[in-house]
């Protein structure tokens, strides 16, 4: 800066100065402002708001959306006949709403279909009494009425793989030659205790503001590389699961898969009638079954025919025959599995945008669901709140430079494998993370799959770049209930296949309501289990950040990219 141009700083000199002087300076002020050079700030277009909330709100079809897929499509386990009905619903539904492009988007192999269309089980001595039970997802039928008295003979599962082998091991030594068409009491008594915390649960104000705080960090972990398995405290797994390489956990996979085959097929082998489970969680009729392992992979071996009662109900028969006491039950599966099944798929559907049409919004949420009630929480909730957007979009015409997508996922029960296979067709490889050209078009994937609970706020997923746009974006939202950015990581569920290969992936904080105690993976998991003002509340705020997302001048800021992650050790 020369010394003319310092001196005529002085308000009293400025007036004197030369005009082509005053000029450059005020030019060389607005450089020097920092605010000239920083991206402008984001913020809400509240006419734009106004009227999502009213469509959102005041003439709403997210109920009719989940109808659809619970009461009439559920339930929908990938590959099934369920699962198909819901998906061709989902297009068809799609097109009346004026989407564009609306399909079936076949992913890979998944494995067996499977189907239930009938169980039935019953005390008949000492005394009669209907039993609440369901059959296990991917296990046999009972091909006729079974008429028995069942024997104890329990497996008491563990989280590590090397404890349950020894377990295994040991059953099958001691009971080798003895269970020739008997029914097995397969678990231990299920203690029970009174509820006395309530079975509905709402973030207060405090458990947000705990949320939104960043979590500790986690002290890296020495791993055996030799024989790596989960360490069974609970803190020392949290820092395992943090810095574990994925052929770690892929190794652990394949030992439990072997696992669970050498028991099936022992099981098997031994002639086995049927397995009898109490539910791994729930009481009063809720029943959250056990899994049958790897059973809906093609080829893999199959359990024997397998059944989960209320808690109460079998501990019943389990006192009996501890005690000696006469105890005959009757049982009938009959179940379907579908051995060859077409590709399995996911939905997808399209709004186009305008200036950058090329450039895309996703939103998603699984349809596929457990087999035990119609998947309204989890998560028919989700796709029709994610349906319900779509059409508040569509509705009310709004223009938007980017495409939003709508994808609909199969195969996330099993392992998100439905977003992992499309993320890997589409984008990249986390194996190698070779990006592919589409890689660079997505702005953002938004997620939900937490049941009924109403926004609360949004998981940044550790991308603290975005919270400025976020909290602009969810401010008109406040009113509602939708206060908190959190930095935390949140899992299990569909946006992690995005994030893995580096593209902004996001899951919302939603209320648990009764996720975790009546309705997540459990027989009670349908219609009216849902709350219809959350669902129209969180409607109107992820059709309002996919608004703001898809107009955005620039994509959303993205972390450095991950780097490769073998499935193999090197």
């Amino acid at each position: 800066m020369s010394y003319t141009n310092i001196h005529c700083l002085s308000r009293q000199r400025l007036s004197r100065c030369p005009r082509n002087q005053v000029f450059h300076l005020v030019l060389l002020l607005t450089l020097l402002t920092p605010a000239a050079w920083l991206p402008a700030a984001d913020s809400s277009d509240l006419q734009v708001v106004q009227r999502i909330r009213e469509e959102a709100l005041e003439r709403s079809r997210v109920m009719d959306h989940l109808f659809y897929l619970t009461d009439v499509h559920g339930p929908r386990l990938t590959n099934s006949p369920g699962f198909h009905k819901a998906a061709d619903w989902v297009v068809k539904r799609s097109k009346e709403m004026g989407l564009a492009n609306a399909a079936l988007e076949p992913w890979g192999k998944f494995g067996r279909g499977w189907s239930a269309s009938h169980v039935s089980a019953h005390l008949l001595e000492p005394g009669y009494a209907p039993l609440i039970a369901v059959p296990l997802s991917w296990t046999p039928g009972t091909n006729g009425v079974l008429t028995g008295t069942p024997i104890i003979a329990t497996l008491e599962p563990s989280q590590d793989v090397d404890e349950y082998q020894t377990a295994i091991d040991k059953f099958m030594a001691k009971y080798k030659g003895k269970l020739r068409d008997q029914m097995l009491l397969y678990r231990p008594l299920k203690k029970l205790e009174p509820q006395d915390k309530a079975a509905s649960t709402r973030y207060t104000a405090d458990q947000l503001r705990e949320r939104a705080e960043a979590p500790e960090p986690v002290e890296p972990i020495d791993i055996n590389v030799d024989d790596p398995h989960p360490p069974s405290d609970p803190e020392e797994r949290r820092r395992f699961n943090a810095y574990a390489p994925a052929w770690v956990f892929e190794q652990i996979r394949v030992k439990r898969e072997a696992m669970y085959s050498k028991l099936y097929t022992f099981l098997k082998n031994e002639g086995v009638r049927l397995l009898i489970y109490p539910a791994s969680a729930g009481d009063g009729g809720t029943i959250f079954p056990p899994t049958a392992g790897s059973a809906y992979k093609a080829g893999f071996p199959l359990p024997p025919p397998s059944i989960a009662l209320t808690p109460e109900h079998y501990n019943r028969i389990m006192r009996l025959v501890e005690k000696k006491q006469t105890v005959k039950i009757e049982v009938e599966v009959r179940a379907q599995f579908y051995e060859n099944p077409v590709e399995a798929s996911n939905v997808v559907a399209e709004l186009p945008g305008g200036a950058k049409r090329d450039e895309v919004v996703i939103i998603g949420g699984h349809l596929d669901s457990w087999d035990f009630g119609t998947g309204a929480t989890d998560n028919a909730a989700g796709c029709a709140v994610m349906m319900e957007a779509m059409r508040i979009l569509k509705t009310l015409d709004l223009k938007m430079d980017r495409t939003v997508r709508l994808v609909l996922w199969s195969g996330e029960e099993q392992g998100i494998f439905g977003s992992e296979g499309y993320v890997k067709n589409h984008y990249a490889d986390t194996e190698t993370m070779k990006l592919l050209p589409e890689h660079g078009k997505v702005s953002a994937y938004y997620n939900l799959d937490n049941g009924t609970g109403k926004i609360r706020g949004v998981y940044l997923q550790g991308n603290d770049m975005v919270r400025p746009t976020f909290d602009a974006w969810l401010s008109p939202f406040r009113d509602l209930g939708a206060t908190t950015l959190s930095i935390r990581n949140t899992g299990g569920t569909d946006h992690l296949s995005f994030d893995a290969v580096g593209i902004p992936g996001f899951q919302f904080i939603q209320d648990q309501v009764e996720y975790n105690s009546r309705t997540h993976h459990s027989n009670m998991d349908v219609y009216d289990r849902i709350v219809p003002a959350d669902l129209m509340q969180a409607a109107a705020i992820i059709a309002s950040f996919v608004y703001h997302t898809a107009n955005r001048p620039e994509p959303l800021p993205r972390k450095p990219l991950p780097k490769p992650e073998p499935r193999e050790r090197k």
